[in-house]
């Protein structure tokens, strides 16, 4: 009787004498307080789905009878991205990085609007190998709106901000546009 009664005994002891540090976080420290800047950026963003070398491509699709044939990006369907930047409206003109990412067709009605994941990765100037996170509805048949930085790497770690998006050009026929971004962002 008494064998039966020595491994609650164990269990029971040992609950008592094992150290466990099972915090999920670490005790919260003052962050250092960072000079925080507020830099304004300008560029163009070409996104091109015509043609032969496309830089948006959509990589699915819905699969209905209700989506209009001459829509270029119809309800559901999800397009990825390696958009140009550059420093004037012309595919011509100085390359300053580059948009990776998706955006995913996410209005029903005559209104095309998106929701945009997007990297803005810089790879000349001052900002070289930094990038700004972008992830926002994207209302573009709205001549003027706005976009929310919510993050970024390299000399835009910690970054928030927004982005006026005005529509430079857009062919409604194929989707093919270029924005003008004016871009706002405080970071450290």
């Amino acid at each position: 009787m008494e064998k039966t009664l020595i491994l609650p005994k164990i269990l029971l002891l040992s609950i008592f004498t094992i150290s466990v540090n099972s915090e999920y976080y670490s005790k919260t420290q003052q962050f250092s307080r960072l000079q925080e800047k507020t830099t304004h950026l300008h560029f163009y963003l070409h996104d091109t789905l015509s043609g032969k070398n496309p830089t948006a491509i959509p990589i699915a699709s819905p699969n209905s009878t209700n989506s209009k044939k001459d829509d270029p990006v119809p309800f559901g369907t999800l397009v990825a991205i390696d958009d140009p930047l550059t420093q004037g409206p012309e595919l011509t003109s100085k390359l300053v990085g580059n948009a990776r990412g998706m955006y995913l067709s996410s209005s029903q009605d005559k209104f095309l609007t998106l929701v945009m994941y997007v990297d803005l990765g810089f790879n000349t100037g001052k900002f070289k190998g930094s990038s700004l996170s972008v992830f926002s509805r994207n209302p573009i048949t709205e001549k003027h709106r706005e976009l929310a930085v919510v993050g970024g790497r390299g000399r835009f770690r910690m970054a928030r901000g927004f982005i006026e998006v005005n529509t430079y050009y857009l062919n409604t026929t194929n989707g093919d546009a270029i924005l003008e971004y004016n871009v706002t962002v405080v970071h450290p």
